[in-house]
């Protein structure tokens, strides 16, 4: 583990440093979206996360632009629709003009796309990055065997992987899967799945002095993997990016990882 202006970050395969604590933009559109977008910069966040399925391209980078935050200082992260799949390069040339950046730090295959079609994809994404279009690249939704098909055909593998993720859905044979490969797993919708109302979550975060939600964030940061909580609410945008002033312990961390093991 690495750290980027006092913010934890990962190191990639390619060597990027990507910060484990992002900003998603799921189902945040317009106005919205922009207020989110500049809120989180100015609360914290140094890594943002979207889609060219989102269709909010537009506002993430005008927020970017307005922010005052230098672009130099932020991770940002788009992903292609499979159903993009040989549109690969006009994409990402309308993901670069709408985020209005000359390139992007990671590109993601939003979902493996239909038929055998995911490593001609994902040459492209190569492409792409050799290009200097994207300094890296990787996948979403996608299985190990998924993953070592495009290692196989290319001797590339993704440097990131983005599934969902939560202390319920806590898999130590899926984490370690990636481990071994070295590919980092970036884990999406940290709460769409989690009880914040367990009692294992409620008295940690008793213990100190901060929310669930925010023991959740800080489990995944000390695994190791990257979270992007989405909010368009302000305060609770701050809260979520305040983690980085309390530790969980050995134990705290088991307990935890117990709750994936109950369902």
């Amino acid at each position: 583990m690495t750290s980027i202006d006092g913010q934890p970050a990962v190191t990639l395969a390619g060597g990027s440093e990507m910060p484990l604590l992002g900003f998603g933009t799921w189902q945040a559109r317009g106005s919205s979206c922009y207020d989110a977008v500049v809120a989180a910069l100015q609360a914290g966040y140094r890594h943002i996360d979207t889609a060219t399925m989102y269709a909010n391209e537009a506002e993430v980078g005008r927020a970017l632009r307005d922010s005052g935050v230098p672009r130099s200082e932020v991770f940002i992260t788009t992903k292609l629709p499979p159903d993009r799949a040989g549109h690969e390069s006009s994409t990402l040339r309308a993901s670069l003009h709408g985020l209005g950046v000359d390139a992007i730090d990671l590109w993601l295959i939003h979902w493996p796309p239909a038929g055998r079609r995911s490593v001609s994809v994902w040459r492209e994404f190569i492409a792409a990055r050799d290009a200097g279009l994207t300094k890296a690249i990787g996948v979403s939704n996608y299985s190990a065997a998924q993953m070592d098909e495009l290692d196989k055909e290319t001797g590339q593998r993704p440097e990131v992987n983005q599934i969902r993720w939560s202390p319920a859905l806590h898999d130590p044979a899926v984490h370690q899967q990636h481990r071994k490969r070295g590919i980092v797993l970036e884990g999406y919708s940290p709460f769409k799945t989690t009880n914040l109302n367990d009692p294992t979550l409620t008295g940690i975060a008793e213990a100190h002095g901060v929310t669930a939600a925010q023991v959740v964030l800080r489990w995944h940061i000390q695994h190791e993997i990257v979270a992007i909580p989405k909010s368009v609410t302000p305060h609770r945008i701050r809260v979520n990016a305040d983690i980085f002033g309390f530790t969980l312990t050995t134990e705290q961390m088991t307990q935890i990882d117990a709750l994936g093991h109950t369902h």
